[in-house]
Parts: C-alpha cells; sequence; structure tokens
C-alpha cells in the first residue's frame, strides 16, 4: 500500500479530523445540490454566523472543548457522504514507545486524539478531553489539503486545464485586481504576492476580518473581500500563508466544476476510499464551502503525478532547511509531508516507513511555535519507533 493511501486510512479513525467534523443525515443526496448540514443559514442569522467565525480564534479553553467536537451547532455547512462499505482500520503490533512519553504529551498539549497508522495498521490510538473513537473534531486548516486534492481531481476530469492556468479564467470577478497574471499554482503554492495578514491574535487582521466586510450582490464573499488587498510582491516571488487564498481555490474548483465542493469530495474521495462516517464542510455566508477550514497515489481519481508533485517543496517557508510548502501541503525533513490545522490539528506522512500520524487538540493558543516545536520532536519519536516495515502487513478488508 502505496502512502497516499495510508492518508485516506487514517482519515477513518474517530481521531481523524475531517473536513470541519462529522454529522449523519437520513436526507437522500442530489446531483447538483449539496446536503446542508448545521445550523440554517437565512437572512436572519446569517449577521450572526459571521460573528461567531471571527470570534473562534478569540474563543476561551472552555468554549474551545466545547465547541470543537460539535462545530456544526454554531455553524452551517454541507455534508459530504460517506459510502457503504468502510475500510476496515485492523490493530497492528503496538507502538514501541514509553506510555510516559504519550501521557505527558497529550496533556502538555491538550490533545485530544492521537493515531498512529503504519501499512494500514493501527499501532497507538489515544483520546482524551471526552473524545473518543465515535467522535468528530474540527480540522481546521487541515481541510487545506483536501481542497488541494480537488484541484487535481478537476484536472483529471478535464474540468481545469492545468495549474499554470490564470486564476481569472475560473474567477472572472477577479479581473482588475491584484490577482491578475496569478496563475493556479501561484494560488496553491501561496505565492500570489497579494499582501495579506494572518495574524490570529488580531481582530483586525485579513483573516479575522474577510467574512465581516460587505458583499455586492451576486458576488461570493471571499473573492469580493479578496480582490480588495494590494499587490505586495510579484507573482511567484514571495510566499505568505493565506487562509482566503485556499477559500478562492474552493471557489476556483466549484466555479470548474459547477456543483457543490461537498459532493465532489464525496465521489472523488470518501466514498471510493471507504470512509466510515459522513464529514460536515462549513460554508460561508454565499452558501459555499470555506476551502481553508489520501488514496493509492490517487490513480484514477486525480491527475498523475499529482500527490508527488502536490507534496513536494515548491516555496520557502523561512523555517531552514528541510521545510517547505507544496500545493497546500507543508513539506518537512526527511521527504516527510503533512497538512496543519490552528490550535494543533495536524496530519503528518513518512515516505519511508509508509506510516501516518494524526492529533486533533485544543491548543491555548492558534499558533504557538514552542507548541510546534514539541509537536514536531514527539512526531520525530513516534517515526522513528516506527521504523522499519512491519514483519506481516495486516489483512485489511472491506
Amino acid at each position: 500500500m502505496r502512502w497516499t493511501g495510508l492518508i485516506a486510512a487514517t482519515m477513518l479513525a474517530g481521531a481523524a479530523p475531517n473536513a470541519v467534523g462529522a454529522q449523519a443525515l437520513p436526507a437522500p443526496q442530489q446531483q447538483h445540490q449539496a446536503i446542508e448540514g448545521g445550523v440554517p443559514l437565512t437572512p436572519e442569522n446569517r449577521a450572526h454566523v459571521q460573528r461567531a467565525a471571527a470570534e473562534v480564534l478569540f474563543w476561551n479553553q472552555e468554549q474551545r472543548d466545547q465547541n470543537f467536537p460539535h462545530m456544526e451547532k454554531l455553524f452551517p455547512g454541507h455534508v459530504v457522504r460517506a459510502g457503504k462499505k468502510p475500510l476496515a482500520l485492523p490493530p497492528g503490533p503496538p507502538l514501541p514507545i514509553a506510555a510516559a512519553t504519550v501521557d505527558a504529551f497529550i496533556k502538555a498539549q491538550n490533545v485530544a486524539g492521537l493515531i498512529v497508522l503504519q501499512q494500514g495498521a493501527v499501532r497507538l490510538e489515544r483520546y482524551a478531553r471526552g473524545l473518543s473513537r465515535e467522535g468528530r473534531w474540527t480540522s481546521f486548516s487541515v481541510a487545506k489539503s483536501f481542497t488541494s486534492t480537488l484541484v487535481g481531481a478537476a484536472i483529471r476530469d478535464g474540468h481545469i486545464k492545468s495549474v499554470d492556468e490564470p486564476v481569472t479564467r475560473y474567477i472572472p470577478d477577479l479581473a482588475g485586481s491584484a490577482y491578475d497574471g496569478v496563475t493556479i499554482a501561484q494560488l496553491l503554492t501561496m505565492t500570489s504576492g497579494v499582501k495579506w495578514n494572518e495574524d490570529y491574535t488580531d481582530p483586525n487582521s485579513d483573516v479575522a476580518r474577510m467574512f465581516s466586510a460587505t458583499v455586492p450582490a451576486g458576488v461570493d464573499p471571499t473573492v469580493a473581500y479578496m480582490r480588495t488587498l494590494p499587490r505586495e510582491a510579484a507573482p511567484g516571488s514571495k510566499w505568505v500563508y493565506k487562509t482566503g487564498e485556499t477559500n478562492l481555490i474552493g471557489v476556483l474548483v466549484g466555479n470548474a466544476i459547477k456543483r457543490p465542493l461537498a459532493n465532489y469530495l464525496s465521489e472523488k474521495v470518501w466514498k471510493p476510499y471507504g470512509m466510515a462516517d459522513d464529514a460536515f464542510w462549513m460554508i460561508d455566508p454565499a452558501g459555499h464551502e470555506v476551502g481553508g477550514c489520501w488514496m493509492e497515489g490517487g490513480h484514477g481519481i486525480v491527475a498523475p503525478e499529482w500527490f508527488e508533485d502536490a507534496t513536494k517543496p515548491h516555496a520557502d517557508t523561512g523555517r531552514g532547511p528541510g521545510f517547505g510548502y507544496g500545493y497546500q501541503w507543508w513539506t518537512y525533513p526527511e521527504h516527510r509531508f503533512g497538512a496543519v490545522g490552528v490550535f494543533g490539528q495536524s496530519i503528518t506522512v513518512d515516505r519511508a516507513s509508509k506510516t501516518v500520524i494524526v492529533i486533533v487538540s485544543a491548543w491555548p493558543k492558534a499558533t504557538d511555535s514552542d507548541y510546534s516545536k514539541q509537536r514536531l520532536a514527539f512526531l520525530g519519536e513516534l517515526f522513528k519507533a516506527a521504523k522499519g516495515p512491519l514483519t506481516k502487513p495486516p489483512h485489511r478488508r472491506r
């Protein structure tokens, strides 16, 4: 089983983040209309939803613990349907790491769920903070990597020609803005050159304000905000992390495929690869999936060699040798890569040992360099413990 298959398999576990969470609804799925989930999105509560989205970054610890497992109670969204044949995750040999080491990390980082999957077998699985295997947890920006994968699927299906096309071809409302001349690849790698403030502690930052501005009739809220931003560098010359640009990718794919992203994700990933539960994907005030907030090489699902290209470093993030950014994937030393969300959410993949580690947490801060360093060190210990192939690959059944 190739490493890309491990990602999809890991997402079946209760600890794994979905594209914001998971919720089962009995309504039948329609071809061009996503199943609604969460609180209703109405003209009356639209302003409330906008305020709540901005306030997430400033919740206290009690609010984080209470709401991260139940985001569908606060926000509207679309349901990503799972199939009828979930992929089994059999137990494997316990990972040779001291329980005290794991316990200390869980306590220090406010971890709610931790799972280590190697060659399709679960080698370590732990839960805390009220989460269980059957529970759900918000993924935040881990969803960025799912949105990137849908670009690869749209190219394979002929809806998008290539990542070298201009963004404005698929989002005409960006014409005349700083996104003129920016390619899809530059959007994926966050090297558009457009100025952006991702400071999670600043209520006036772009990431906090992008859904609070007045939106002209007929214009997508993300597009309405992003087209007001100035350019600070030539396209392709500077990397800046921008959640708003992942939302633009979601708009771009939606315009290209002309259907809800939730339906496309269900068709391309959730059902074919045996996800055990439905996912809940939060939507913006216009009813579109928020793109910012897997598969046996992706054969037949994404464009050829998509994952190899998407998970290699295309941009320098300034963190030092071996660290970079791909197509909405973070890249690390030792040829590893992963998806990361605020408040301690992460998926990290080690190609050499065919190991995937998923962590969901409720950090006291959206981002923290000390917490990140501690997590990186702990991941290194887990990958070291998983080195070497299992003596016998587990029997995996659907």
